[in-house]
């Protein structure tokens, strides 16, 4: 429902009889109310007329009491003062461990200082962060997700460390709980156990309850007896009958209704902290909206599981110029006194007052996307008090209409001015000078300053994610030995991934715009690419020849965890020399290539290896055919060889299961790298589709992995196999 201007005045006017002075609403009910007051919703929608919202307001008065009492709840969570800094974590970053910002993953240095100065740059800081470590990568091979912060570059110890110095600069960390992770590797012990040890040794101040509403009791136990303070927050909504044991929630797609509503388990506990995040959106202000009238908090999160979702100039100013006032005003923000919804004077204005310590504080949203400038709300002030915009960081503005000072007579009703950007934000605090604090003048120039540099551009910041064409590496007319020819040409190639949300190719792709995407369902991708002539392995590289590299170079990787780590004494399992050599990364696989005089071969040249002319699904034929690969019935690897009935049109052996082929693929957007994998392997686990792609695949399907450095990168079913130019 829309009013003019004029028609807006009226009811809010209507609207202001409805207030106390201390905010809470008085006055009749209104009985032809016609909007649905719904608790039930995770965010309760609000009337769309102004003349309504005292009877909101006070239905949301008398559930809040009434709920209460009805679940017996105890607040003693909240007063415990370690927890103190849940209710001013604002602004939370969602942190990929292997994002180039935060790190480079094949030193293994970490790079906190760089990421924290690109946070106060572009969104004004963060209070903490996710640190997320396994997702899309899990379930490659049998690590668990606590393998996977143990194998972080540096380990436990680097991690530590840079834990320490996120903490030591006020931004507390957050570590992930997978909880769908049932069929890798098992610890033998209780979940919340293994990851409260994780906590406690890498000195983490919470836990991110990944698609979860809530952790069981024994969280609580277990994060107790590590130490005191330690939060959980949940990624789905979580339930009132677990607010008092929860600290923080996301509020994570939840639905706003026009007139922006009141999120429920803040209003039941205002110091109960909420992040809001639409994962997919390129348009921030709706969630930045929902949280600056609630006095809730923002998730960033620009680098989506390896798919870049970065926000623009606009989203990013309005969050720099709110987190100095959350900050700020975080006593109020959680504090008892909040009235949302006060009259506004301004169609699609909308704004919450907070009040506390002789301050008041009110929370203005711009719904249109049009600039509003002039008359935004009436208040009332007393003798000696001044008002001031916190984003302008100056004096506001009063109409022309209000009475001279030498003509008041206590109390007066004042209209104050303002300006609101399209889809922006304001903010008006009151109250008398000396209430302000003796350095509310330095922080109103920061924020002038803030407001000097707002970009109101709304262009999406695209990255591109860039690959470097291998060295070619000439071999002559003919396939050296143990290589087959495969000639060249135009070649129209339909390559299949599954939807996964680290995306394909590109750094961000336009099946990840919101809405949400379909997840799990297969996508091709068709595109014609050029070949020259070349020469590929009939059979991956093994374990022998690997061997043998090692004895001519003495080859030894900078990083050596985990490399060849199911070598015995140095030498291959005696009997597994020939099948494929494993628990190498990229640059392992490179290394050996450049001694062989061969390099790696993109992987468009392993696919059209792999299907031939016919463009077959499997190296055999169309159909999928049992004893033509190694299926994973073994449990393991097995000889390169035997498999000959697997043979691909070009007399290549091995290119369908047993193990996973590392191919010349590697992209980086400048904040993930990432390479494509070919062939699928033995490894089998079941379990969530979450997990990472399992057992043999179709010759057409590819898998793009994330890379995270050698002690993750180098798993127990990666291979690969080399290729050579040849003249046409």
């Amino acid at each position: 429902m829309r009013f003019s201007r004029r028609e807006w005045m009226l009811r809010a006017a209507s609207a202001v009889a409805g207030l106390s002075a201390v905010g809470a609403p008085s006055g009749p009910p209104d009985a032809a109310a016609a909007w649905r007051f719904a608790p039930e919703e995770n965010l309760i929608p609000a009337p769309a007329d102004p003349a309504r919202w005292p009877e909101f307001r006070r239905e949301l008065h008398a559930w809040r009491e009434h709920r209460r009492r009805a679940l017996n709840y105890s607040a003693a969570g909240y007063e415990r003062p370690e927890f103190a800094w849940t209710a001013r974590n604002f602004v939370c970053g969602f942190v990929m461990l292997n994002d180039e910002l935060f790190g480079d993953v094949r030193t293994g240095r970490y790079t906190v200082d760089r990421f924290l100065a690109h946070a106060r740059e572009q969104f004004g800081g963060f209070d903490s962060v996710v640190l997320w470590h396994a997702y899309p990568r899990l379930g490659l091979d049998p690590r668990n997700q606590f393998d996977f912060y143990r194998d972080q570059p540096g380990g436990l110890e680097g991690l530590r460390q840079a834990v320490a110095q996120l903490r030591r600069a006020g931004v507390r960390v957050f570590l992930d709980y997978n909880p769908w992770d049932t069929q890798t590797r098992r610890e033998g012990r209780a979940d919340p156990e293994v990851l409260a040890e994780l906590v406690g040794t890498l000195g983490a101040d919470g836990v991110f309850l990944d698609t979860l509403a809530h952790g069981a009791a024994a969280w609580r136990t277990a994060l107790d007896a590590v130490r005191p303070g330690v939060a959980l927050e949940s990624e789905l909504a979580l339930p009132l009958e677990r607010v008092h044991d929860h600290h923080l929630s996301w509020a994570q797609w939840f639905a706003d209704s026009p007139v922006p509503g009141v999120l429920r388990n803040r209003w039941f506990e205002r110091r109960h902290q909420q992040h809001l995040i639409r994962r997919w959106d390129r348009d921030h202000t709706g969630e930045l909206h929902t949280a600056w009238m609630n006095g809730a908090g923002i998730l960033v999160w620009e680098n989506v599981f390896g798919t870049w979702n970065g926000w623009c100039e606009r989203d990013k100013s309005i969050l720099r110029a709110l987190r100095p006032l959350q900050r700020r005003f975080a006593a109020l923000f959680t504090g008892e006194r909040w009235t949302p919804l006060v009259p506004t004077l301004q169609p699609e204005v909308y704004a919450s007052l907070w009040e506390g310590d002789g301050v008041r504080v009110w929370t203005l949203i711009n719904r249109a996307d049009r600039d509003v400038q002039g008359e935004l709300l009436v208040a009332t002030f007393a003798d000696g008090e001044q008002v001031w915009d916190g984003i302008q960081g100056r004096a506001a503005a009063v109409s022309r209409r209000a009475a001279p000072a030498r003509e008041r007579q206590g109390p007066v009703e004042v209209p104050i001015t303002g300006y609101l950007p399209p889809r922006g934000v304001g903010c008006l605090i009151a109250g008398r000078p000396e209430a302000m604090g003796e350095d509310f003048g330095p922080f109103l120039e920061q924020q002038r300053e803030l407001l000097r540099r707002a970009n109101w551009r709304t262009r999406f910041p695209g990255r591109r994610a860039v690959w470097q064409r291998p060295t070619p590496v000439a071999a002559g007319a003919a396939a050296p030995p143990g290589m087959v020819a495969i000639p060249g040409g135009r070649i129209r190639l339909k390559t299949t991934f599954r939807v996964r949300e680290c995306g394909f190719y590109d750094s961000t792709h336009p099946h990840f715009a919101a809405p949400f995407p379909a997840l799990h369902r297969p996508l091709s991708i068709e595109r014609e690419v050029e070949l020259r002539p070349f020469a590929l392995d009939v059979c991956p590289v093994t374990n022998a020849e690997f061997a043998r590299f090692l004895a001519a170079t003495g080859y030894r990787p900078a990083e050596p965890t985990r490399f060849l780590s199911h070598w015995q004494g140095g030498a291959p399992p005696p009997g597994r020399e020939r099948h494929p050599v494993v628990y190498v990364d990229l640059a392992d696989a490179r290394a050996y290539a450049a001694w062989a005089g061969k390099r790696l071969p993109t992987e468009e040249e392993w696919q059209w290896a792999a299907q031939g002319p016919d463009g077959r699904r499997y190296p055999w034929g169309p159909d999928w055919l049992p004893g033509r690969c190694n299926d994973g019935a073994t449990g393991d690897t097995t000889p390169v060889d035997a498999f000959p009935e697997g043979r691909s049109p070009f007399g290549c052996l091995d290119l369908c299961g047993n193990v996973w082929e590392w191919t010349e693929s590697e992209r980086s957007d400048g904040r993930t790298r990432f390479a494509i994998l070919r062939g699928g392997s033995f490894y089998r686990r079941g379990g969530s589709e979450w997990y990472f792609d399992e057992g043999p695949q179709p010759v057409d399907f590819a898998a793009k992995m994330l890379l995270w450095g050698p002690r993750l990168d180098r798993c127990a079913n990666v291979g690969f196999r080399c290729a050579v130019d040849l003249r046409a």
